[in-house]
């Protein structure tokens, strides 16, 4: 305490004016120094998680770069979902599940390549998805059934042949 006292709306030495009388001080911290107000644009809540739809279009790019930059302003993380199409059933099982393992070689490639992008864009570690069926039936599985998702990011195709098929779809289905 101070040698000096103090007025009764003053707070004491090591105390902060929410501290209450009876309630313990917060004691300062080891350098005397206070902590500084915490920013009003940090994130309050769970960290968001953006999810961009990995298919190799330069739309793709665009919301891939999006989302990156998003993560790493507030704190968030990318999300990157792939799916491997799978073709009508054919005669012979061997040979589609030798296809089939190839194209699972190759996309498990690419999204190693995609989230060490993300690690160096974002900051953080991306949450990959890859899954076989159509792409549009996996991503509406996806998002029901993955909580942790907090937003699609998606970019529109610049020319006149619309925003793209994704988008389209998604605008279709009201989402």
């Amino acid at each position: 305490m101070s040698d000096h006292p103090t007025p009764d709306n003053a707070p004491a030495t090591g105390q902060t004016p929410e501290a209450t009388p009876g309630s313990a001080p917060e004691p300062p911290a080891a350098d005397g120094a206070t902590e500084p107000p915490q920013d009003a644009t940090e994130p309050s809540g769970p960290a968001r998680t953006f999810l961009v739809v990995v298919d190799g279009t330069p739309e793709m790019e665009v919301a891939l770069h999006y989302a990156c930059r998003r993560a790493a302003s507030t704190g968030g993380r990318v999300a990157l979902l792939h799916v491997i199409e799978t073709g009508e059933v054919q005669q012979w099982a061997a040979v589609e599940d030798m296809i089939r393992d190839e194209r699972r070689q190759e996309a498990e490639q690419m999204m190693h390549k995609l989230a060490r992008r993300v690690q160096g864009e974002a900051g953080g570690m991306a949450i990959l998805h890859v899954r076989e069926g159509k792409p549009r039936d996996e991503l509406l599985k996806l998002i029901d059934g993955e909580d942790s998702l907090s937003i699609l990011v998606l970019a529109a195709a610049g020319g006149s042949d619309g925003p793209g098929p994704l988008v389209s779809f998604l605008l279709d289905k009201g989402l």
